[in-house]
């Protein structure tokens, strides 16, 4: 479930090793090209973590972020 805090949605995913993980985070990266919003994550392993907000709007959470959290969403 996406959280809203500090002006940024957050949601941490987590899979059975690297390989998956990374395989989702392929996916994400392509949508996020395809949409021009790129978020900030950080992996370790198995674990993904996706901060997103729109910097273009004063860094906050706008319907882009919400859009693409839900395009994010369908890969899980």
């Amino acid at each position: 479930m996406w959280q809203e805090k500090d002006n940024k949605l957050y949601r941490a995913f987590q899979f059975k090793d690297f390989s998956e993980a990374f395989s989702f985070m392929c996916r994400v990266a392509l949508l996020a090209e395809k949409s021009d919003h790129h978020p900030t994550w950080l992996n370790t392993w198995n674990k993904v973590e996706i901060w997103l907000n729109t910097h273009d709007a004063g860094d906050v959470v706008t319907d882009k972020d919400r859009k693409l959290a839900r395009g994010i969403d369908e890969f899980v």
